[in-house]
This record gives structure tokens, C-alpha cells and sequence, in this order.
């Protein structure tokens, strides 16, 4: 920890080396509980992706990769060579099918995946896989804090001292291993004397805004506002908002931007309102091979839109949509701003320079 430059004061999942579980907070409970869980079972670490205990596309990746290595110590050694493995790509398998729009997930997965095939190859025995496995999937969880870092450092020359930064969901430590993509530019800019204020949206349906990104930011003692989803645009027109800051889930090869759903209508507004529009990812987000008519946007339980922290708010039976993302064309993006540097468009040819 201490080689990080500035302080990591929040993690959202981490590796606990004496039980060789992965352990996360339970982002369900918060703001008010931290409630902390471990685990060695993927089929329970998956649970807690679908129930978003564990949530934010970097965070989940992570999660996945390390539960991976917890399984793989929990039956080393108590299986057959054959049956270890073929155990090991079941758990693979169901954290695959967990959240389906997510890039890192499956970003993070397939490089355990070449470690169990590499392994297989080379005849190794099932302590040393486990091991493998383990450093690997820390591997992954250390780069994502580095990225988080090297991208805040970034983004943080786009952000004018005492600016009013609009932020949306929660892009934090809490959506990642630590420090966070659109909260990384923050608090990179708050640590070197920047005197921002930021303001969050609640974020509807589960309030990611309301109950996540004010507790991280109050933690950080950096000024924070909430408005509700619909106040944005008139509080943009009445120059209240410098920048829009945002995380993403999946930038496609043409610079689509699939976020939190509510984002779209943000960037209209931001577009319609001259301010800059901005997008902080990791590459590890960045997906090269699918076009925006391949990604599967998740729909998730109608019953998150109908109640607010499980009390009902209408009629039980009346019909709900509760699409979990959306997408904002390339054209209402300023730029992308990664670990490798900041994206301009044309996205089409510049992301692809980036990750060459």
C-alpha cells in the first residue's frame, strides 16, 4: 500500500492472504452499514455481482479473478487432477454469466482462463496452479489501482482549479480495487490543492449516487451536492456545472460509451449546454472486438424501478422497464480519458492507437 503516491483509504475488494479468500464491502448496506464478507465459493461471489454487493464494471472484473484463485486453494489437493480443473472452469463459467455488459469481467476472466490452459500444458500440480492463479488475479486487482492512479493524474489536467465537476453513479473506489476512474480524477485533483465541488446525481433506481459516491466523497473530505436525476439540465443551464465526469462499463471499438442509465441524457445536456462531457476508463474497459450492435445492455429485476431501498413507491403489479445502461454516441464525448493517456476523437482510429 504504502507504494501508492496518495492515500487509498477505500477498497471494494481485496485479497485476504491468511485465508486465501477474496473479501468485499457489501454495497448494498451502505451508506449507513460496512458490512465486510469473505468468501472461497464463486457460486457466493457471484451472487454477490448479481446483487450488486459487488458493483462497478473494474471492481467486478477484480472480484471475479480472485475468486477464481480462492476456489481453486479451497479444493487443491481434495480432487483429482482432472476433476480440479474441470471444477475450476465451472467456477469460470459462472462468474462469466453473472453481468452481462460489463467489459472487465470478461477482460479479467479470460486471463485466468490462460492461466488454467497454460498450466494444463504444462503439467503443473495443483498447488503450484493455485498459486498461479493467486498472482495472476492479484496482478489484476494491483493494476487496476494503477490505472485508477495514472488515469486520475490524467484527467486531472483537465480539471481548472475550483471547478464544479457533475458526476454520475458512482465511478469510485467502490466501483473498482481501489481509488476509482471518474473519482480517481477527483481526488487526484483534491490532493494536489484543487479547490473542486462536485455534484451527484442520486442515480435511480438503486441510488448509487445518493448512497455510494457522497459516502466516498465525505470520507475524502471533498465538497459534495446531490441533486435528483432530473435536475441536471436546468442546473446546467443556470452555470452551476464546469465539466461532467463519468465512469463507463463498455467503450466500444467506435467510441460508444455504455455507462449507468441516465448518462445519455447527461451528454445531451452537457452538449446542449457547452460544457465538457468526460469519460474516465481503464483500457481494461475499452472493447476493440464488438460494435455497439453486439453489446447485450442488462435488464435488470423490474421490482429495483417500483421500490427505493425495498419499500414499494407504487403499485406492485403496475409494469416497470429497468434497463441498468445506456449509451452516448461518440460525438457527445469530449474525450476518454485512460491509464495510456487521453482520447480524442476520431475514437474509431484513436483508441485503437492507444491500446497498439
Amino acid at each position: 500500500m504504502s507504494n501508492y503516491p496518495y492515500p487509498i483509504k477505500i477498497r471494494a475488494v481485496w485479497w485476504n492472504d491468511s485465508s486465501k479468500e477474496v473479501c468485499w464491502i457489501n454495497t448494498k448496506k451502505l451508506p449507513f452499514d460496512e458490512e465486510v464478507i469473505c468468501s472461497n465459493d464463486p457460486g457466493r461471489v457471484a451472487k454477490a455481482i448479481i446483487d450488486m454487493e459487488i458493483r462497478g464494471a473494474p471492481a467486478i472484473g477484480v472480484a471475479a479473478a480472485l475468486a477464481v484463485a480462492s476456489y481453486a486453494y479451497r479444493i487443491s489437493g481434495k480432487l483429482s487432477r482432472e476433476e480440479f480443473f474441470r471444477e475450476i472452469e465451472n467456477a469460470v463459467n459462472v462468474l462469466w454469466n453473472t453481468r452481462p455488459t460489463a467489459h472487465n469481467l470478461f477482460w479479467a476472466l479470460k486471463r485466468m482462463r490462460r492461466v488454467i490452459h497454460d498450466s494444463i500444458e504444462n503439467k503443473l500440480d495443483m498447488s503450484e496452479v493455485s498459486a498461479r492463479l493467486e498472482e495472476e488475479a492479484k496482478k489484476i486487482m494491483d493494476e487496476d489501482i494503477w490505472s485508477n492512479i495514472r488515469l486520475g493524474e490524467y484527467g486531472d489536467q483537465l480539471v481548472p482549479d475550483n471547478a464544479t465537476i457533475l458526476t454520475h453513479c458512482n465511478a469510485g473506489a467502490l466501483a473498482t480495487a481501489a481509488f476509482g476512474t471518474a473519482e480517481g480524477v477527483m481526488r487526484v485533483a483534491w490532493y494536489k490543492g484543487k479547490k473542486i465541488k462536485i455534484i451527484a446525481t442520486e442515480t435511480r433506481p438503486v441510488l448509487q449516487g445518493a448512497r455510494l459516491t457522497v459516502w466516498e466523497l465525505v470520507k475524502e473530505g471533498i465538497p459534495v451536492t446531490l441533486i435528483t436525476d432530473n435536475m441536471v439540465g436546468y442546473i446546467m443551464r443556470k452555470g452551476l456545472v464546469d465539466l461532467v465526469i463519468v465512469g463507463a462499463d463498455r467503450i466500444t471499438r467506435e467510441g460508444y460509451v455504455v455507462n449507468k442509465i441516465g448518462t445519455y441524457m447527461i451528454a445531451l445536456s452537457a452538449k446542449r449546454n457547452n460544457i465538457p462531457f468526460y469519460v474516465a476508463a481503464p483500457t481494461s474497459t475499452i472493447d476493440l472486438e464488438s460494435t455497439i450492435n453486439n453489446v447485450i445492455i442488462e435488464e435488470r429485476n423490474p421490482d429495483e424501478v417500483r421500490k427505493v431501498i425495498d419499500k414499494y413507491i407504487t403499485l406492485p403489479e403496475v409494469p416497470a422497464l429497468n434497463y441498468a445502461f445506456d449509451v452516448t454516441d461518440p460525438d457527445l464525448v469530449t474525450a476518454i480519458i485512460t491509464e495510456k493517456g487521453i482520447v480524442k476523437p476520431p475514437f474509431d482510429e484513436n483508441l485503437r492507437k492507444i491500446l497498439s
